[in-house]
């Protein structure tokens, strides 16, 4: 829809809506440009502090994605007129954990009245326009790195159910309340050329527009890609989200997997996740040095595959 609207002719902005990245990027000054993106969605989890913790950790994510540093945020509630306002406590201050973790200042926001419970925040950072890191910058001969096991949309849907088990629900919770600011960092040590946050279009969205954006193609290798606890059982047992099927339906084409890739791991690479990790394309000989920095700090990335020359299919998915 956006491509239909008239395109706006500003020089300062640097990454637009066009460009189907994680935030936009505004020139300020040579030295200085401003990062800004919006988050916001309904409970997937119960507990209404750990909703906020998870949604601040989701917004926060795109900044951190482009290589900018998190300022200021705006939350922003929709929230029933009936409903016991110590909730809405709960979720403003779980939020506001994670914006204090991340440095970032909460300085307003805006409520309306809705039958259903949403929350999140439009988020503002800083940034070196002669470092921003983009989704579309990958070279043939990079290594892929994910920085967050993936799983969170199967396991939340079996939250919903009422049917996951403690331990799924304690690891997804984990990894959906850590923010990507030391993995950030850490990337930026090296020679990155390429980021995205891995998010609502599952690992293969979010790879398919590295590899569209960037002019390549990628392999991926499946028995590398780290997974939660629970998650492929959550596939075995029809924990499906809506999300996941409209994101295979919208790729898959472009996505070749070879036949011996087990079913329940080629639907988890279209899970939509909630505050995943970051998918990093970094030189081949900064990859064991840049995984080994970030697992070292405690951070579970893993190489799970490589950046080729543009050939067809887009996405290879191998064993």
């Amino acid at each position: 829809m956006l491509g239909r609207l008239a395109r706006q002719q500003d020089p300062n902005v640097l990454v637009g809506f066009d460009k189907s990245d994680d935030a936009g990027v505004y020139l300020l000054t040579p030295e200085l440009a401003l990062v800004q993106t919006v988050d916001f969605f309904t409970p997937i989890v119960d507990d209404p502090f750990t909703f906020g913790q998870i949604a601040a950790t989701n917004a926060l994510s795109d900044v951190y994605a482009m290589g900018g540093t998190p300022r200021t945020a705006l939350a922003m509630v929709c929230f029933p007129e009936k409903s016991d306002p110590a909730i809405l406590e709960r979720i403003l201050a779980g939020g506001l954990s994670k914006m204090m973790e991340a440095g970032c200042t909460v300085i307003g926001g805006h409520s309306v009245r809705d039958a259903e419970i949403k929350f999140g925040y439009a988020v503002t950072g800083t940034i070196d326009p002669r470092r921003v890191l983009t989704n579309s910058g990958a070279k043939a001969g990079d290594v892929l790195v994910l920085t967050k096991a993936l799983g969170t949309g199967v396991i939340a849907t079996a939250i919903k159910k009422g049917l996951a088990q403690a331990e799924w629900m304690d690891a997804a919770t984990r990894a959906m309340t850590t923010l990507n600011k030391a993995a950030s960092a850490i990337c930026l040590e090296f020679e990155v050329h390429a980021i995205t946050d891995v998010t609502g279009f599952g690992l293969i969205g979010h790879a398919r527009e590295m590899a569209a954006g960037s002019g390549v193609s990628l392999r991926l290798r499946a028995g590398a890609v780290p997974l939660l606890p629970g998650a492929q059982e959550c596939v075995a047992r029809g924990f499906i989200p809506g999300g996941l099927r409209s994101n295979r339906e919208f790729a898959a084409g472009c996505v070749e997997c070879d036949g011996n890739v087990a079913e329940a791991m080629q639907a988890i690479l279209y899970d939509p996740q909630t505050a995943g990790g970051l998918l990093v394309s970094v030189a081949q000989a900064d990859a064991d040095a840049m995984v080994e920095r970030l697992c070292a700090a405690g951070i579970a990335a893993a190489r799970i595959g490589e950046v080729l020359a543009k050939s067809k299919p887009l996405i290879h998915v191998a064993v």
